[in-house]
């Protein structure tokens, strides 16, 4: 998976990432710190999921948040490259890709046709 900001994402999935990014953001912000803070990685990714995933942990349950659409999973890049969802050989490109995690979040988006990368940016204070 090396395809950024995919155009199937724009018109399929986008308008229902951007409604639950912007309720949970500040909770992905603290855990995207945290993650890199604590030298887990310098590369946290977040996964958006309608349905249960063997990725990462489970951060936010879209069943216990009203009006949430997707699950929220963390996880990082060294785990992904572990399970197969980066390509080992394709890791400085995730990495020459990367956007500052400070400004940009990470999003892997995964449904049942369909699995991609996205850097959506934190909404401003």
């Amino acid at each position: 998976m090396d395809y950024f900001n995919d155009p199937e994402l724009n018109g399929k999935y986008l308008g229902t990432i951007t409604k639950d990014f912007a309720t949970v953001s500040d909770t992905l912000k603290e855990a995207s710190y945290q993650i890199r803070k604590r030298e887990i990685s310098k590369y946290p990714v977040f996964i958006f999921a309608r349905q249960a995933v063997q990725l990462g942990s489970l951060l936010i349950n879209a069943d216990e948040v009203e009006g949430l659409q997707w699950h929220i999973f963390a996880s990082y890049l060294e785990i992904l490259a572990q399970q197969g969802i980066v390509d080992p050989e394709k890791i400085e490109d995730f990495q020459a890709s990367w956007k500052d995690p400070d400004e940009f979040c990470c999003l892997l988006v995964v449904d049942e046709e369909f699995t991609n990368f996205v850097y959506i940016p934190y909404p401003e204070d």
